[in-house]
């Protein structure tokens, strides 16, 4: 980074408490108590109290008073706290209760008793009882040494400290002291036991002080704070200026008193402070140390210090002629041999420590050039410091050549700003919430590429440690997936996950006032066949080849997409066009080329020309909509363009909602109405083409609405596809119903003497099901009394997906209980061509796509006699689906077709009806005379095929009790049977006939 980017602003902690209340305000004020009260003691000491008596009564009972207030302060804390340093603490209690019952013991013999304290008192008892559990107290408080050779140097410390005040002590005072020429042998030891028990508990604090715990620090500091004012008052008052001239409620009580009341107030001290310093402590740890520690250098120059107070005693003894006393002799002479012994510790300890950290340097050395990652150390100004050998592989480039230079010099420009902005907030951040930060990069490498560079950044001395490793493979793995899972795999198109997330960055960006953005659902009308019939590579290299005419054929700035199947889609931009009309225009018009681009030939495998027309729903983006709606909006416009006759482009109205709310309902409510016995089933006459005589009916399902209207199941049931086997467990049970009510109704025509075979479609995944046994349908056969050929079974969906070996079985299975076999879709692909090799057919089905062309399309006619003279050749009855005029049959007799079925004869009838038609016996055949103006006689010939009428509508005969001639136009025929009963307000496919 350049020295711009790299001078970042230090973050600080505001000292400040919730609500901006300073957090140690209450330690503040506590602190300010305890001064007063020392200051105003203090102040009455210098004073004299204003008369002898307070003066002695301040000086005893007010500093036993402040000693027993330290001791219950201390003891309270102890009990009421759960802490490692609990006996430190009564320890101290114990030491500030013998301090207090000494200082009563002085006061009862002043104050109450008016007499001279003796020379020996329990008093003294009191007061040399103090020391030991206040050094014991520190002991505990101390960092205990973990090695013997720690102890070692704690004990030398010690001496080191009381051999030195003691050289000292001895050389001012106390060697006056201990000539006892008039006094007791008990007085001069009591007189010497003060300062030596002093001088041991000074050498304690000191010793300690640079060893206490970092646990507490505040209560402990206070706690020596308060020993050592203690301590430096009795040193004072073992003066023998001072002991001689000393009176109770002098100034000197002032020290002890604040002493006992610092004391008191040590304990407490740590619960303040852990309000007090929150967060600013934290960070406070937390920040990297600017220098050497004052406290260490302090510790480490101790034992010299306490020499150096040794030699001074020496030499004021010699300075002053006096000659040197023994026991200074001695004391210096120890204090010197321990400060030796001490040295060669240290130095030995030095020694290993300096070994230790060689081992450890190149321990550390061997990890960071043997790692594959690259270690870069950064200043704060951004320049590289260090940079570890790695780079040379990783980077191309030698680690000499990238010391020295900018950060900001090796980063991507385009990754820079982001860089810089992460380095800033990571260390704005407190280091102990966040220690470490992930930044991703491109760096520049020896040959002028760009890497991919994954970096863990630490703080290091204000600047920042790198350590970073090559992820330009992972990334360019990553960005494989990220393509392979937003694209689809056959065309490179985007999927619907990324188009819908195109979509909706239209919606939300600067366009998404634009109403002229619009999404456009399309389908290819006729896929299916190209697959059944060449193939599927051939389908494959179709929808490639769409998937290039479609993104050729669209601006760069708008979006294409392919869903799956034959299912495209295409997002176009608005150009900021606001007449309506010329909006509709634009898209429309840009629709209309796609279809027409989509519907040219395709050239695919093997030189094949193929042709495939494109529906397409056009939705435009009203404000507010969401990406959701306007594409379900599209898809429903391309459905409606399909149900209108495909190849066509349909603009998305709110009534097309509307129609989806309706089958949506019609499809809730389609099993109760099973079970209410609202379903109807209808029967539609199978027509022999040479005499018209009926030879067959095809049971067909219908729902039947309140309003008397008969629904198809394609009408309750969406995305169901009857023709291509689609199974679920409501298309089961339907078919399920039906079988068993076509075989309960031809029982009952039976009976009445209208015996012909009834046909059941049922899919080829259901019948290999193992839900529905062989055994199933033997039970219904003679529980109906059905005959060896009564019951048609017409196979649909059979294709790759189904075990041909096991459909061959159940066949079979069904052929010996009499069940005929008849093969639905012949002609539609090589599927059905290789179940007729497999399978043991009776019937032919012609697909219902050959029967629609066979009267306009050459080609057609030629496919059509070709498959009619395998049927002929195998022995199989042929039959028709869908022969919806006249012109069809004609043309379907003649090329050699047996049978038909189809609105040319009659549409599906109910029971009533069907046994009308069925006790005419036959149906008008194509050929016959015309009766009158246009419609056939009883039992006469349809209208021949000239007898058109304007727009391409053609006459057909609707089935019933009396044949009737009605206007079929060409844009229903398309529709099939439902298209001919299709009347305003109600369903495709719809048969009006009165609820029974």
């Amino acid at each position: 980074m350049t020295a711009q980017g790299a001078a970042l602003p230090r973050h600080t902690a505001p000292a400040g408490g919730p609500g901006g209340r300073p957090a140690g305000a209450s330690g503040v004020v506590s602190q300010l108590l305890l001064a007063l009260v020392c200051g105003g003691y203090a102040t009455g000491a210098a004073f004299g109290w204003g008369s002898p008596d307070l003066a002695k009564t301040m000086g005893d009972f007010g500093l036993s008073g402040a000693a027993v207030l330290a001791a219950v302060s201390c003891f309270w804390y102890a009990r009421t706290r759960t802490t490692r340093f609990r006996p430190a603490w009564l320890l101290f209690a114990v030491s500030s209760g013998m301090a207090g019952f000494g200082n009563a013991v002085w006061g009862w013999y002043e104050v109450v008793l008016r007499e001279r304290v003796p020379t020996t008192s329990p008093a003294d008892f009191a007061f040399l009882l103090f020391a030991p559990p206040a050094i014991i107290g520190l002991l505990v408080l101390a960092r205990r040494p973990v090695t013997r050779a720690g102890w070692v140097c704690l004990a030398l410390d010690s001496w080191l400290i009381g051999g030195s005040l003691l050289t000292l002590s001895w050389s001012l005072a106390l060697a006056h002291t201990a000539h006892f020429a008039d006094e007791t042998v008990a007085h001069a030891a009591l007189s010497l036991a003060y300062p030596l028990l002093d001088i041991v508990l000074v050498s304690m604090v000191l010793a300690l002080h640079f060893r206490r715990s970092s646990a507490n620090r505040s209560a402990v500091n206070t706690a020596i704070a308060a020993l050592a004012l203690t301590v430096l008052c009795d040193a004072l008052f073992t003066s023998p200026l001072l002991r001689e001239n000393y009176r109770s409620g002098q100034i000197l009580d002032a020290g002890w008193f604040a002493g006992y009341m610092l004391m008191a107030y040590a304990p407490w001290v740590t619960r303040q402070q852990e309000r007090a310093s929150g967060a600013a402590s934290r960070q406070a740890q937390a920040q990297p140390p600017s220098g050497r520690p004052i406290a260490g250098s302090l510790a480490a120059l101790t034992p010299y210090l306490a020499a150096a107070v040794c030699t001074l005693g020496i030499l004021y003894n010699v300075l002053d002629g006096h000659h040197v006393d023994r026991v200074v002799l001695f004391t210096g002479c120890t204090v010197v041999l321990a400060l030796v012994v001490r040295q060669g510790i240290m130095l030995l300890d030095n020694i290993s420590l300096t070994q230790e950290l060689a081992q450890t340097e190149n321990h550390f050395r061997s990890l960071v050039q043997g790692s594959s990652d690259v270690i870069m150390i950064a200043a704060p100004t951004g320049v590289l410091r260090y940079v570890s050998p790695a780079a040379a592989g990783v980077y191309g480039r030698a680690a000499e050549d990238l010391v020295g230079s900018e950060l900001a010099s090796l980063i991507h420009p385009e990754d820079l700003g982001r860089v810089v902005h992460e380095v800033r907030r990571f260390l704005a951040a407190p280091p102990a919430d966040e220690p470490t930060t992930r930044i991703e990069c491109r760096f520049r490498s020896g040959d002028g590429d760009w890497l991919n560079v994954e970096s863990t950044v630490k703080r290091h001395h204000g600047g920042l440690i790198f350590n970073s490793r090559d992820v330009t493979e992972r990334v360019r793995l990553q960005a494989q997936l990220q393509h392979t899972a937003e694209h689809d795999p056959l065309t490179d198109l985007p999927n619907r996950s990324l188009f819908t997330k195109r979509v909706q960055q239209a919606l939300a960006g600067r366009r998404m006032t634009d109403p002229g953005t619009a999404v456009l659902f399309i389908d290819l009308d006729g896929f299916k066949a190209v697959n059944d019939t060449v193939g599927h590579q051939a389908g494959d290299e179709l929808l490639v080849q769409a998937a290039r005419r479609l993104q050729e054929s669209v601006r760069a700035g708008d979006s294409t997409a392919r869903f799956g199947g034959d299912e495209f889609a295409a997002l176009i931009l608005g150009d900021g066009t606001r007449d309506p009309s010329a909006r509709e225009y634009r898209i429309l018009e840009i629709a209309d080329r796609l279809r027409l681009t989509l519907s040219e030939p395709y050239v695919v495998e093997g030189g094949t020309e193929v042709r495939v027309a494109a529906s397409i729903g056009v939705a435009f983006a009203e404000p507010g909509i969401t990406p959701g709606t306007l594409m379900r909006n599209a898809d429903l416009a391309m459905y409606r363009a399909k149900q209108a006759g495909k190849g066509r482009v349909e603009l998305y109205e709110p009534r097309l909602q509307a129609e989806v709310v309706r089958r949506a309902e019609r499809t809730t409510r389609w099993r109760t109405a099973l079970h209410d016995g609202e379903f109807a089933l209808l029967h539609q006459p199978v027509v022999e083409l040479s005499t018209g005589r009926v030879t067959a009916v095809a049971a067909q399902a219908r729902w039947r609405s309140p309003q008397g209207i008969l629904f198809p199941p394609e009408e309750f049931l969406p995305g169901t596809d009857p023709d291509r086997g689609d199974e679920s467990g409501r298309t089961a049970e339907l078919g399920r119903w039906t079988l068993e009510k076509a075989l309960e109704q031809a029982e009952r025509r039976r009976a009445a003497g209208h015996a012909v075979p009834v046909y059941v479609r049922l899919s080829a995944a259901r019948l290999v099901d193992r839900a529905l046994p062989a055994k199933h349908f033997e039970s219904l056969l003679l529980r109906h009394g059905m005959p060896a050929g009564g019951l048609v079974l017409e196979l649909t969906g059979v294709d790759s997906r189904v075990p041909l070996d096991e459909l061959e079985r159940r066949l079979a299975s069904l052929r010996r209980f009499g069940v005929r076999i008849a093969l639905d879709g012949f002609g539609s692909g090589h599927a059905a061509m290789s179940a007729l090799r497999r399978l043991p057919v009776d019937v032919l089905r012609l697909d219902r796509d050959l029967v629609d062309g066979v009267a306009d399309s050459v080609r057609l006619r030629k496919i059509t006699a070709g498959l009619l003279r395998i049927a002929g050749d195998l022995g199989t009855q042929s039959v028709a689906e869908g022969v919806d005029d006249a012109e069809q049959a004609r043309v379907l007799r003649a090329l050699g077709c047996t049978h038909a079925q189809g609105l040319a004869f009659s549409g599906p009838l109910d029971e009533h009806r069907l046994r009308q038609a069925l006790g005419r016996g036959s149906f008008p055949v194509p050929g016959g005379p015309l009766d009158g103006d246009g419609g056939p006689a009883p039992g006469g010939p349809l209208p021949s095929p000239a007898n058109r009428l304007p727009g391409g509508g053609k006459r057909v005969l609707l089935g019933g009790p009396v044949p009737v001639n009605v206007l079929l136009p060409s844009a229903l025929r398309a529709g099939g049977a439902g298209a001919l009963a299709h009347a305003p307000l109600r369903s495709n496919s719809e048969t009006p006939i009165p609820p029974t």
